[in-house]
């Protein structure tokens, strides 16, 4: 067995592993390396135009470097694509790179309608039959000798539907669990699923593919309910009678969405979501019966849509509630647009401004952000910052997965090589040896078990 690591292991982002099995193989993610993708799009805002082809994307390393696939001969051995979750720097290189191979693109239900409005936003069709797993559910790959069962055991982390795969192999067990934190009291959908994970130890785990991103930090990372207790602490006790209300999340965030629309109903606000982001995730998820809160909002994409609910909430701000694009300052997002006086909506005194997320460390989004917040202070905004927890799991979350899973092998994923290297001194106390039993990869290299 080798595990190729193709991307997401130098970077945070630009997930793709490739498990080879003599005759066959299989592709675990496809991600975009998102700093890239911002970088581009406000050059793209510069010069007025939108060019998402691959070669592009690929001059500016926004896709992960497959064509190594080609060179070793592994590309005619792809079996199948299968895809954990529904965030960009896990499912957004499909697409792009999908066309290369003969092979099912494989995921949960709300994962797959997310991949299905990319393709239709920008417009490209993939030739690959796009087939959808249930949460804890299987999926026979066929091989040129034989199947392989993959389950997708089903895992919490900051979007609905996330799940961590297990391919069993002749050679054992091939765990990827690229990204997760271990929940148990979720906001929506079930807790991870440890009876399926104590199973597949009994059987025998022979490699573990671990999002180790906060592997550094020496904490369980908090459930989402704690999340939803900090927002129900914001909205519900600031001084906000005759003030607006701005929210701004992760758009995929399904469980924090409802969190902020049950508080905006207690607080008996209209609610208004804007933003194109926002209606791809929500659309995604009302298209799978996912949505609970679909018939309590409104959702407004286009350019008249968003100026007519943005007049009507200038009119009738304490009574109204924004959820809107735009926490990591993005360029022509909807809260960088407030923040330039773009829109038909001005900020005044205290109004209250509310980040249900955390920037993310690239440089190009902690500059973003810091610009878009001075703009905002300016206008007399109250801003509270990291109403949130986060979706990737701690270093205590890992040990508990290693000890859950018992793998003869561990490779950390999901981070630069200072990011992961915490794992490595975790495996050590428990007894996996660098370089023999825990594995450091970079991008583009392949390890022989």
């Amino acid at each position: 067995m080798k595990i190729h690591s193709i991307g997401g292991f130098n970077e945070v982002g630009k997930n793709m592993t490739v498990v080879e099995l003599e005759d066959d193989a299989i592709i675990l993610d496809a991600g975009l390396f998102l700093p890239a993708v911002v970088e581009l799009q406000e050059q793209e805002q510069e010069q007025g135009q939108k060019e998402y082809s691959e070669k592009k994307l690929r001059s500016i390393g926004a896709i992960p470097d497959d064509l190594i696939l080609d060179k070793l001969k592994i590309r005619e051995k792809v079996r199948a694509i299968l895809i954990g979750h529904a965030h960009l720097d896990h499912v957004g290189a499909v697409p792009y790179l999908g066309y290369r191979y003969n092979a099912p693109v494989v995921g949960t239900p709300f994962t797959i309608e997310v991949l299905r409005r990319l393709t239709e936003d920008e417009n490209i069709r993939i030739p690959n039959r796009v087939q959808t797993v249930n949460p804890n559910g299987t999926f026979e790959i066929k091989g040129k000798k034989r199947t392989y069962k993959a389950e997708f055991l089903n895992m919490t982390h900051s979007t609905i539907q996330t799940t961590m795969i297990a391919i069993h192999t002749p050679e054992g067990i091939v765990v990827y669990a690229n990204d997760f934190k271990l929940d148990n009291s979720p906001v929506m959908g079930l807790p991870p699923n440890y009876e399926a994970m104590k199973k597949i130890a009994k059987e025998g785990v022979k490699v573990l593919i671990a999002d180790s991103l906060y592997s550094g930090s020496e904490r369980k990372t908090p459930s989402e309910k704690v999340a939803r207790a900090l927002l129900e602490e914001v909205m519900l006790t600031i001084k906000n009678e005759n003030s607006a209300m701005f929210i701004s999340t992760f758009s995929s965030h399904i469980a924090r969405l409802k969190s902020i629309v049950d508080f905006s109903n207690k607080l008996g606000r209209e609610i208004f979501f804007i933003g194109r982001s926002l209606n791809k995730y929500v659309s995604s998820a009302k298209n799978v019966g996912l949505c609970p809160f679909k018939n309590d909002i409104q959702i407004g994409t286009y350019k008249k849509q968003v100026a007519s609910i943005l007049k009507k909430v200038e009119k009738n701000r304490k009574n109204s509630i924004v959820v809107c694009t735009g926490h990591q300052g993005e360029p022509g997002s909807i809260m960088d647009r407030l923040s330039r006086s773009k829109l038909p909506f001005t900020f005044r005194q205290n109004d209250n401004v509310i980040f249900a997320s955390k920037t993310i460390p690239a440089p190009i989004n902690i500059l973003n952000k810091e610009n878009m917040d001075k703009r905002l202070k300016k206008m007399g905004v109250r801003i509270f910052d990291e109403v949130h927890v986060s979706g990737h799991g701690g270093r205590e979350d890992l040990r508990d997965l290693i000890h859950l899973l018992q793998p003869q092998h561990i490779i950390p994923s999901h981070g630069s090589t200072q990011q992961l290297t915490p794992m490595v001194e975790l495996c050590k106390e428990l007894g996996y040896r660098s370089g023999k039993e825990c594995h450091l990869e970079q991008d583009g290299q392949a390890l022989e078990l």
